[in-house]
């Protein structure tokens, strides 16, 4: 198919040539002529709308990549939100353990440092519990944000799809077209043959 279509563009490329020594030498155009001139244009058309795939085409990768690159941005952060998270619970589990430990060995000092000491572990806790909600609110938001940009992304991704879908039934036609011109071509040829 693609020897097809080779040869119909370099049969058109010397038809066009032709009409247009006809030009420089200043005769009349037949139909034919004009028409061999207009398909010449049509097939300057389609490369521009394949050159214009292509430059859709990488440029629907670099879209990819960046949202490739974003989920591992957000991954990451996430992945060290959790470690943050687990180490702070590490360490509140240690301090609850000390403490533990020195009621048990300090029993008689145990009614002077509870109020103290309950003052100290509800403070922790609240901050704690202040930082993990923030962070998850940080999460949250984060997620949001990511799921309207991949929202939007399939939505540009959809109509790019509409918009190649429709431009491959136009080269379609057109391919159609120069088909049967090349079939009308190689009969002209054979009739100022004979």
């Amino acid at each position: 198919m693609g020897d097809i279509s080779g040869v119909a563009y370099d049969a058109l490329k010397m038809a066009v040539e032709h009409v247009l020594s006809k030009i420089r030498e200043g005769k009349k155009l037949s139909t034919e002529d004009v028409l061999i001139l207009y398909l010449g244009t049509i097939v300057g058309d389609l490369r521009e709308i394949k050159a214009e795939i292509t430059r859709l085409d990488n440029k629907i990768d670099k879209t990819n990549q960046r949202i490739d690159d974003i989920i591992k941005t957000l991954s990451a952060r996430i992945d060290e939100t959790n470690k943050r998270i687990d180490e702070a619970s590490r360490r509140i589990h240690e301090t609850a353990e000390t403490l533990s430990t020195r009621i048990d060995e300090t029993n008689q000092r145990i009614e002077e440092m509870t109020t103290t000491l309950s003052a100290r572990i509800d403070d922790v806790v609240k901050t704690l519990s202040a930082r993990i909600d923030e962070t998850n609110k940080r999460i949250d938001d984060l997620a949001k944000s990511l799921t309207a940009q991949i929202g939007e992304t399939n939505k540009r991704i959809d109509e790019l799809a509409k918009r190649i879908d429709e431009t491959n039934k136009r080269i379609d036609a057109v391919q159609i077209t120069l088909l049967e011109i090349q079939k009308l071509l190689i009969e002209l040829v054979k009739t100022r043959q004979q």
